[in-house]
């Protein structure tokens, strides 16, 4: 019987695993076997941390805010200011008063002030 050469579908598909681990340390990135697991890890850790990210980056927003806000000029705290934010209707989200009160905190002082009159 003649010998049958196999096909490159199965080399195929471990060439495009590997691609994916190469930066990878170890036997992570040289064995079929610990590639496909450590692929399977990495995409259900981006998956997790795409919603971590998103809490994480409110999170800091409003801490930058509540910083500023309690400063000398502006007398009450951040749950007041979102507060009156919306009783105004203004609406601005928390990352745009992050960047006003990190690069123009006066800007964040004359809304404060508007707010309040």
């Amino acid at each position: 019987m003649t010998r049958v050469r196999r096909g490159y579908t199965a080399r195929r598909r471990r060439t495009k695993i590997r691609l994916f681990a190469s930066t990878f340390r170890g036997a992570h990135s040289r064995l079929t076997r610990t590639i496909t697991q450590q692929k399977m890890r990495a995409l259900v850790s981006s998956h997790r941390d795409r919603g971590r990210q998103k809490r994480d980056f409110r999170r800091l927003w409003i801490t930058r805010i509540n910083a500023v806000t309690r400063e000398n000029k502006v007398f009450y705290s951040y749950s007041r200011l979102i507060h009156n934010l919306y009783k105004k209707q203004l609406l601005l989200n928390r990352k745009i008063l992050a960047q006003i009160a990190i690069s123009n905190k006066n800007c964040l002082y004359m809304i404060s002030n508007k707010i309040i009159k």
